[in-house]
């Protein structure tokens, strides 16, 4: 399986750039969480890398193929998911036909409640209804459907309670163990961490810290610093 190299990436937004020469591997099998201070430049970075916005400098390869200048949707052809901030669901669609949109069949979409079992008791409610939690859920389910090879999550747990991310923490981890790269932003550092293989550190625009989540968990004072940027 090909992996996803990052090397130099600059993004600029209005006045000047946002993250500075950013470098990062995803490989299969593997989280690697991207947490920092809020405003460092997180959902910046993931939506250069998506195709969302462009980035001013650096590259970005699948394998030895160079996609920079791809445009989202020959992204997304390659294997590249992004799940955005915000529960993005069709509110007036029931589960089974948000899920349908991305699943395609309905084999796959079985899969999907075997994976999800809180669905499969509302797959006729419209998903308007569902709980900030069933709504990620959702999100997730459609994600999974489309078996991306890397995969990017930014705040899974916005607006949702520690208990309710917990829970859905698993399945993300999961994804990861049948081969998907998984890039995470997320704000509650330590969940995240604790589930990674890998961590990424960005404060001010910068990488702060580069290596494995588990060294960085077990170093206050080493992620302490790394927030700080110094």
């Amino acid at each position: 399986m090909n992996a996803l190299r990052i090397a130099g990436l600059t993004v600029t937004r209005g006045a000047g750039p946002v993250i500075r020469d950013v470098d990062l591997t995803l490989e299969p099998g593997r989280i690697t969480a991207l947490v920092g201070p809020n405003g460092a430049g997180k959902t910046s970075l993931l939506e250069a890398v998506s195709g969302v916005v462009p980035a001013a400098a650096g590259t970005i390869h699948i394998g030895p193929d160079e996609i920079t200048k791809h445009s989202r949707v020959a992204r997304a052809r390659r294997g590249l998911a992004h799940i955005e901030q915000g529960r993005a669901v069709f509110g007036g669609l029931t589960v089974l036909e948000n899920l349908m949109l991305t699943a395609r069949t309905r084999a796959r979409v079985d899969e999907l409640f075997d994976l999800f079992p809180e669905l499969e008791k509302r797959r006729d409610s419209p998903a308007a209804l569902l709980s900030g939690g069933e709504q990620q859920m959702v999100v997730l389910a459609r994600a999974f459907a489309v078996r991306p090879s890397f995969l990017l999550i930014d705040e899974m747990s916005l607006g949702l309670a520690p208990v309710v991310f917990t829970r859905l923490l698993p399945l993300v981890t999961r994804f990861a163990e049948e081969g998907a790269a998984i890039l995470l932003v997320e704000q509650f550092t330590h969940l995240a961490l604790g589930a990674a293989t890998d961590a990424l550190v960005v404060s001010s625009g910068r990488v702060t810290y580069a290596g494995g989540a588990q060294e960085l968990l077990a170093s206050p004072s080493t992620l302490h610093a790394a927030y700080l940027g110094s």
